[in-house]
């Protein structure tokens, strides 16, 4: 069967499950998923109706499936719920000491709580903030504090090559995403603080002492703070780029929802409580990451559609999560794909991709609600991307 043409592979293909589909729009949608070298048996789609609520579609959709970077959907409708759209992540400046004039007596502790996005340029405002207490010297060092996430720099079920190729390493306190005098930081905790030492200087404020690592006891003085963009923002970063290292720290800030410290797993625990307080279905599911690279992830395209319909009756979540996802042919991870119509500016969905998984789910014109994951060893990225791009194209068709 190997050498037969493709429309007649797909016709033989379609023939055998046409008493399973039994619409002319299911017929459709099952020859859109049916192209070689993706195997049929570890496909699986569903697709809701968001006016009536019915099912238009389904196939395999309890099946339990690697979800490559779809996996970040979970955790968008969690930080969404768990801690809103206006959630900002705090940086702040803590004086260990005492101030005398214009000298500070001790150490200054930069304590991060898992900002994505602090750059040097947020790092000068603190700084400026200090000199404006009237700070012009520090007799000790700068200390940074990663102590709010564990120190953690992966996640489980990474593979060994994913550490700095697919993200930097994780942690509460990393500044220009580890980058450090041109190379990724293995120590994000201390080179924020060299990069600290480094704006206090330009801001007028000298430090006599070096850098290092510590812990805020909740025993020093306040001295500046500065705060992430909202955190629908940070989630329509993460969703169009497919951001792996925004997922994982998103993760991490949800699992001190549940637990003293932020974690992988305690993140995991509570979008799980998230998914089954909303009433999606997580047979099947198991949650060992943010970012959906790790080999231990699965997800149903149940489960998938679910938190996005449960997103769209949302009056609050539904803007962000429509907003945060990319367009076809327009933007993000779609903006090379269905650029034509029906299709172009109508399919709003997330991507995913990794050598066994492959995976879209998302809207179609406000009304279809959809979600298709492929596996495979590997999946061919090719092949599963036409049969995504021509599902979606039916829908939007409709």
């Amino acid at each position: 069967m190997r050498h037969l043409p493709l429309v007649l592979f797909a016709a033989l293909v379609l023939s055998s499950s046409a008493g399973a589909q039994g619409t002319p729009l299911e017929r459709r949608l099952a020859a859109a998923l049916t192209v070689p070298h993706v195997s049929q048996a570890r496909t699986a789609a569903l697709v809701y109706d968001l006016q009536t609520g019915d099912t238009l579609f389904s196939d395999h959709e309890a099946l339990s499936l690697a979800p490559a970077s779809n996996e970040k959907l979970a955790v968008t409708y969690a930080a969404l719920v768990g801690l809103g759209p206006e959630f900002r992540i705090e940086t702040d400046v803590v004086g260990r000491g005492e101030q005398d004039g214009t000298i500070w007596r001790g150490s200054l502790l930069l304590v991060g709580q898992g900002d994505p996005t602090l750059s040097s340029a947020g790092l000068l405002t603190l700084a400026r903030q200090v000199r404006a207490e009237g700070i012009t010297r520090v007799t000790g060092g700068v200390l940074g504090d990663e102590s709010f996430f564990d120190t953690r720099r992966t996640a489980p079920g990474w593979k060994g090559w994913f550490y700095v190729n697919e993200s930097p390493p994780l942690s509460a306190l990393t500044v220009d995403r580890t980058a450090y005098a041109g190379r990724v930081s293995r120590n994000p905790a201390l080179s924020a603080a060299l990069l600290f030492r480094t704006a206090l200087r330009r801001a007028g404020v000298f430090v006599t002492g070096g850098a290092g690592t510590g812990i805020d006891h909740g025993d020093g003085l306040p001295l500046a703070s500065i705060e992430s963009p909202p955190l629908s923002a940070i989630v329509r970063w993460m969703d169009l780029h497919s951001d792996n290292f925004t997922a994982e720290l998103l993760l991490k800030q949800l699992g001190t929802l549940v637990a003293e410290t932020g974690t992988t797993g305690a993140g995991a625990v509570y979008v799980a409580q998230a998914l089954a307080a909303a009433g999606i279905p997580l047979g099947g599911v198991r949650i060992a990451d943010g970012s959906g690279l790790s080999l231990l992830d699965r997800v149903t395209v149940r489960e998938l559609a679910g938190l996005l319909r449960a997103a769209w009756e949302d009056p609050e979540i539904r803007p962000v999560v429509f907003g945060a996802l990319p367009v076809a042919g327009r933007s993000g991870t779609l903006s090379d794909r269905m650029r034509r119509p029906p299709a172009r500016g109508h399919v709003v969905a997330k991507t995913g991709s990794t050598t066994i998984a492959s995976a879209l789910s998302g809207y179609v014109k406000h009304r279809y609600v959809f979600s298709v994951v492929q596996n495979g060893n590997p999946v061919s990225w090719t092949w599963a991307r036409r049969a995504q791009d021509r599902f979606a194209t039916v829908l939007a068709s409709q």
